[in-house]
């Protein structure tokens, strides 16, 4: 799933959507998670409209009531906000870091693939440990002693 940012000089939406049909993820939850995407990393902002529902029916082909769907979401969300004959509008945020060290990640974690890579690591492989290392974030068992880590999971041993 891929957000692009593009400049308007229209006063159009900063982003456009796009979809990916293998993902798995129903087609108004991609474009939900593409605009919190796109706030996390400051592409979108407070006013900033979302791309007009015709527009996202026409680009995507897709059925005008799951981008309503979706942007009905955003709004039950407190991120978006319907104006009547206007259209849709980023209204909340989403907590940002700044765009400064969000480049900083993005390069560390760009390194971090790349040594993937090398290590012989395909895509999948390299969402599986992300995934597992960030569940073991979450579960702030991580670069604590003492620990070990299992598949998707951290296991504690005693000391």
């Amino acid at each position: 799933m891929g957000i692009d940012k593009q400049v308007s000089e229209d006063q159009g939406s900063p982003i456009e959507f796009r979809l990916d049909p293998g993902s798995g993820v129903p087609v108004y939850l991609q474009l939900v998670h593409q605009v919190e995407h796109a706030l996390r990393l400051g592409y979108l902002e407070p006013g900033d409209r979302l791309p007009k529902v015709k527009d996202v029916v026409a680009g995507l082909a897709i059925n005008p009531n799951t981008v309503l769907k979706a942007y009905r979401d955003l709004e039950h969300k407190g991120l978006a906000v319907g104006r009547p004959g206007q259209g849709t509008f980023i209204e909340g945020t989403l907590g940002t870091t700044p765009l400064r060290e969000q480049q900083a990640l993005h390069r560390a974690l760009t390194a971090w693939m790349r040594s993937a890579d090398q290590a012989g690591l395909d895509e999948d492989g390299m969402v599986a440990l992300f995934t597992s290392a960030l569940h073991d974030f979450r579960a702030g068992k991580t670069g604590q002693t003492g620990q070990t880590r299992t598949t998707g999971t951290s296991k504690a041993v005693a000391s």
